[in-house]
């Protein structure tokens, strides 16, 4: 906040200290504990100037300032979506969308419409299908996609983006047959009297099929991300994780494309594939090379599966299949050899882990490596845990204890709120989705959205954190394990300055304070004041990107 000095600077550097855009008669909520809470905020240029009462901020106005009167509307900084796949869902915009299907038979009425304008012999690709709410929960088969579309290999994606569902044609140009292995970290799911695989393909196997696939130009991803980002914007996105990569690196490359042209409209911090860890290490890239638009962040490692599969890595069995404890994606021992030659070279650990065995892996992988770090002498780097869905309670202090940042995303506790209990049953879930435990732990929290697999909703990630409930109110009042609600606010710098934090920008980022970057959203109503079912019916009205504004309803 610019108080005190201000004439006296004014005096001497006037034209520095005026404004080009002015927020005032608002309910700015800062993020930053000097000055919490204010009611009018100003710009210049790309930088936050001032921040503070109406007449304070308004003194720094000029002939050409551009001023809003926000009519009693909430500001916060840019929210930061701290895990999401954006130029995967960017791509999947123009793919079948499976995800409102509630049958098989609705699936494969999607995919025959898509054969039918599709020339053949070219790839049908999409998903988002959950085969936990169709019934029976049966795998689907290969001969079921046969029947729609004969001349098109096709590739769909389970809603965790885990497991994929193929055609015989598909199985067929991947050579994947009854004497294909099943990959390290990976399963081909066969049917029991033949060994054929039935059509559907698990973790690592995944590959299998999707190295024939064709893969988009880096300027196909960079124009899809372009025709995308005004919807990040109209969520209040100003800056996003994008959490993994292909091995080409694909969404690296095309994030650096649209930089080059001027035509970047999210702050970028990439996280790279562990198969691409040698070849960094070898180009001497550290966590932070980069800019406030186009950064590294670290690299993105597999530890397990994922819930809706009944992949991820268990310390007990899942309920009703005992010799089913998930799939462990890579072992201890060449875990923690890779997170040692990361943090050596500078470079973060991301870490994918969702069920309790995975959790107690990694954090035991990275007690070593804070030790290794201690004893010499290094960076105490910005290690996370990605999703961090179910821990068993030793471990859920060692977080904190261990300064491992719990990357999570809240509209995953109510979308699988009903497979975790199904499947992991009541006792585990107790400490699933963990956040009240996790934050009064002293673990710090980075909330995303892991778009493609959810929406990259902030405001419907807010809610589910605060009130454990889907948007038409199930479980009840109290919410699905309601002891692990946290506040709005809470919830709010979790999006803000805990996901600039995990990013280690935190200096330039996430908090509403002069010099910081000017990235703001303005909504419709204080959500850290109203009741909780109003979260969901807030609108976001205005997003600013570096003082520009590159969204706003037309009412306002």
């Amino acid at each position: 906040m610019i108080t005190g000095n201000l004439k006296i600077i004014r005096g001497t550097l006037m034209n520095l200290y005026q404004a080009d855009l002015i927020l005032f008669n608002g309910r700015v909520h800062t993020m930053d504990t000097v000055l919490p809470f204010a009611t009018a905020v100003a710009t210049r240029g790309d930088r936050i100037l001032a921040v503070g009462t109406d007449s304070e901020v308004l003194s720094l106005r000029h002939q050409h300032t551009q001023i809003l009167d926000l009519c009693g509307r909430a500001v916060f900084p840019g929210f930061i979506d701290a895990h999401i796949h954006f130029a995967w869902w960017a791509l999947c915009r123009q793919h079948v969308d499976l995800s409102d299907t509630s049958t098989p038979e609705q699936a494969l009425t999607k995919v025959a419409a898509q054969a039918a304008q599709t020339p053949p012999g070219a790839w049908i690709l999409g998903g988002g299908f959950d085969r936990n709410t169709w019934p029976g929960a049966a795998w689907p088969t290969r001969h079921m996609l046969d029947a729609v579309a004969p001349s098109h290999p096709v590739m769909l994606y389970t809603h965790d983006r885990h497991s994929i569902w193929v055609n015989t044609l598909a199985l067929h140009l991947a050579s994947v047959t009854a004497g294909t292995p099943d990959p390290p970290g990976g399963c081909i799911v066969r049917d029991p009297a033949t060994s054929e695989p039935i059509g559907i393909l698990s973790e690592s196997a995944v590959e299998l099929i999707r190295r024939v696939v064709p893969a988009p130009t880096s300027s196909q991803v960079a124009a899809a991300i372009r025709e995308a980002q005004p919807l990040a914007w109209a969520a209040g996105l100003t800056s996003i994780h994008e959490i993994h990569d292909t091995e080409d690196m694909m969404a690296f490359r095309a994030f650096q494309e649209l930089h080059r042209l001027g035509k970047l409209g999210l702050r970028v911090c990439q996280y790279v594939p562990a198969s691409r860890l040698e070849t960094f290490i070898q180009a001497g890239v550290q966590s932070g090379l980069g800019n406030e638009w186009v950064r590294i962040g670290g690299v993105k490692f597999f530890m397990d599966g994922a819930l809706g599969s009944r992949t991820a890595d268990m310390l007990e069995p899942y309920h009703g299949e005992p010799d089913n404890r998930g799939v462990p994606t890579i072992d201890k021992e060449t875990m923690l050899e890779q997170a040692l030659q990361a943090s050596r070279a500078g470079l973060s650990i991301s870490a994918h882990a969702i069920g309790d065995r995975a959790n107690r892996n990694i954090l035991d992988v990275l007690e070593v490596v804070r030790q290794d770090e201690k004893t010499n002498g290094r960076s105490h780097l910005r290690h996370r845990i990605e999703h961090v869905q179910v821990l068993h309670p030793d471990d859920l202090p060692r977080l904190a204890q261990l300064d491992v940042i719990a990357s999570m995303q809240p509209i995953h506790a109510t979308s699988d709120m009903l497979a975790a209990e199904r499947f992991w049953g009541p006792e585990r879930c107790r400490w699933a989705y963990a956040w009240r435990s996790l934050l009064d732990a002293g673990t710090r929290l980075a909330f995303g959205s892991d778009a493609p697999v959810e929406p990259f909703d902030v405001l419907a990630g807010i809610y589910a954190a605060v009130t454990r409930r889907r948007s038409n109110g199930t479980p009840g009042p109290e919410g699905w394990q309601p002891q692990e609600r946290i506040t709005a606010l809470e919830a709010i710098q979790a999006y803000t300055l805990g996901a600039a934090y995990a990013s280690g920008e935190e200096t330039i980022k996430g908090t509403l304070t002069p010099g910081k970057l000017a990235d703001i959203v303005v909504l419709s109503r204080d959500i850290t004041a109203c009741p909780s079912a109003e979260i969901l019916s807030t609108r976001v009205e205005i997003t600013i990107l570096g003082g520009q504004i590159v969204y706003q309803t037309s009412d306002f």
